[in-house]
């Protein structure tokens, strides 16, 4: 199935029907009277989420969804039947934004959470609303609400626990084919990766979810490369992983590369807790990974781990400093108490 995270979407809510101007005929009664019913509501347009999606494929096929419009009222006070809702169903962790791509209408973090995009218009009244003591014989009767049109657009940020950051062929894929059952495409070329794939990682009776998502460059924030579009997918992780390929000639700059692309995207990931790796250690001799490792510390400020995803060394390692970051969020939503049921 091919991977779409963004896709734009027209919607319309239904209008209500118009109200009935109807006067009561029957043998025998002289004096009917109004009785013309009211118009039905007009179907809304519905957002929810749902489980087993992990992609906006659908709404590659099918981008306008419109809601059915109330019938008409008619005679004999009888009401015109509502329009019927529309739904549309997103993968958890869709974000619903307006026109200009920035404003945030929704973020669906939950199954089953839901929210309304357009309602449907009011029906109008039928001239039997209008009958009061001095006007006995209304012939007036209100239109239906027309309905809301809008065009909306769904961008999916996958939720996982932990994210991987690194240059292209830094060995993300590999990694997370080493500790999943997951399968990317792994090869010796940049740019391997060209969507995000998803792992369930266990490590020490555990399991958290990993996403490897396309490597960065230089200039990545300004469109270079497959530039910056994926990194919304790993802005829900609660810990980034940032591999550094062992093997180039400078760490330092590598890791600078990454750091400098993160910060240009958003100040929530610079802010998140970070584990750094020095990758394809078992193709470098014990005095080169020295050098370069105490390269890479110098340059982040903080402490490197030794891996290599091919020979499975030191994975253990990095998989339980990345749970030791994600067990406290897990702790407190544990933790957190549930609202009481109501009716």
């Amino acid at each position: 199935m091919k991977f779409l995270d963004l896709a734009k979407v027209y919607i319309r809510s239904g209008g209500g029907g118009a109200g009935c101007v109807s006067f009561r005929r029957e043998k025998f009664i002289e004096y009917g009277g109004p009785d013309g019913g009211d118009g039905g509501n007009g179907g809304d347009v519905w957002a929810e989420a749902v489980e087993g999606l992990n992609t906006l494929i659908d709404f590659r096929y099918q981008q306008h969804f419109f809601a059915k419009s109330g019938q008409h009222g008619m005679g004999s006070q009888m009401t015109g039947k509502s329009g019927d809702d529309i739904t549309l169903k997103v993968p958890v962790g869709t974000e619903i934004l307006e026109e200009d791509e920035e404003t945030v209408i929704a973020d669906l973090t939950e199954p089953g959470q839901r929210v309304l995009l357009a309602k449907g218009g009011n029906g109008g009244w039928g001239n039997l609303h209008f009958k009061t003591s001095t006007n006995r014989s209304p012939r007036n009767a209100n239109p239906g609400q027309a309905g809301i049109e809008r065009t909306v657009w769904l961008r999916l940020k996958l939720i996982a626990d932990a994210g991987l950051v690194g240059l292209p062929n830094a060995g993300k894929s590999t990694f997370l084919a080493a500790v999943s059952n997951a399968r990317p495409k792994i090869a010796d070329y940049p740019f391997t990766t060209l969507h995000p794939n998803l792992g369930v990682v266990g490590i020490d009776g555990y399991e958290f979810v990993m996403a490897d998502i396309p490597g960065l460059i230089e200039g990545a924030s300004e469109g270079r490369g497959l530039g910056d579009q994926f990194l919304g997918h790993v802005e829900r992780s609660n810990v980034l992983l940032h591999l550094v390929d062992g093997t180039s000639e400078d760490v330092a700059a590598d890791a600078r590369t990454i750091l400098t692309e993160l910060e240009a995207y958003s100040p929530v990931l610079m802010d998140k807790p970070r584990v750094t790796a020095l990758n394809k250690i078992d193709a470098l001799d014990d005095d080169t990974i020295a050098e370069r490792r105490a390269a890479l510390e110098a340059e982040i400020g903080g402490p490197v781990l030794l891996m290599s995803g091919v020979a499975k060394v030191g994975v253990t390692e990095v998989l339980r400093a990345l749970w030791t970051q994600i067990e406290p969020t897990r702790r407190m939503a544990k933790d957190e108490p549930e609202a009481p049921w109501q009716p």
